[in-house]
């Protein structure tokens, strides 16, 4: 049923799904996903979060620095591609590189809300933006794309390859679906992910913030 939508919508707007899908499996080729820093090194870390509003997109950056905001950014901008299954950073990089790049503060690893390499194509929103800034993003998300791989013991499995964990970090919760973007490993996203997280919340601490800079930009345009 998704998949006739999305080709509806891709028709509508004269999209060329196939062409995307090539450039994304072939992008995907260039991740890096070892540890490309020491870990002991990273001080300053950003939450990214990103809300529509009709074809209105809202992005939201917390970045922080040893549990301090140093900054917070958000930006507001119009969507120029739809929304598409497996093809959300055409939609949503160009307005969070935009905002990004206003950022005084750059961080030096980012936390997104979406997907890594637990993507159809190993090439999911947070893998995009990794390349675009050249930074570590890890992907954090509530759960699976639909019918893309499967868990074992706490593991993403996809293609008979691990692409990401389960990461259990509050007792009675769901637990978070953590796959690395790029320039990061399965196990340091995973890591980071449990440290970065703050009780008695369920988010890395950057990310719930950008979380909360999101909605309550979102009340006030309401």
């Amino acid at each position: 049923m998704q998949e006739k939508k999305d080709l509806e919508i891709a028709k509508k707007f004269d999209i060329d799904i196939k062409a995307l899908e090539q450039e994304q499996m072939k992008l995907a080729k260039a991740l890096n996903l070892k540890d490309s820093f020491d870990t002991e090194n990273i001080i300053t870390v950003a939450g990214v979060d990103i809300i529509s509003l009709g074809n209105k997109l809202i992005v939201g950056i917390v970045v922080m620095e040893e549990g301090e905001i140093v900054e917070q950014k958000f930006c507001t901008e119009k969507a120029s591609f739809p929304y598409v299954s497996g093809f959300r950073a055409y939609r949503e990089l160009p307005a969070i590189i935009s905002c990004f790049e206003s950022l005084e503060n750059k961080p030096q690893l980012i936390f997104i809300k979406g997907h890594g390499t637990s993507h159809p194509r190993k090439m999911g929103i947070a893998s995009h933006l990794s390349l675009s800034v050249n930074l570590p993003v890890i992907g954090v998300a509530d759960e699976l794309i639909a019918g893309v791989g499967q868990v074992e013991k706490d593991n993403i499995i996809l293609d008979g390859e691990v692409v990401g964990k389960l990461v259990h970090v509050k007792e009675g919760a769901r637990p978070l679906y953590v796959s690395p973007g790029n320039l990061i490993s399965i196990e340091t996203s995973a890591e980071f992910v449990k440290k970065s997280v703050k009780e008695p919340h369920k988010l890395p601490e950057p990310l719930r913030l950008a979380r909360n800079l999101v909605k309550k930009v979102l009340r006030e345009l309401h």
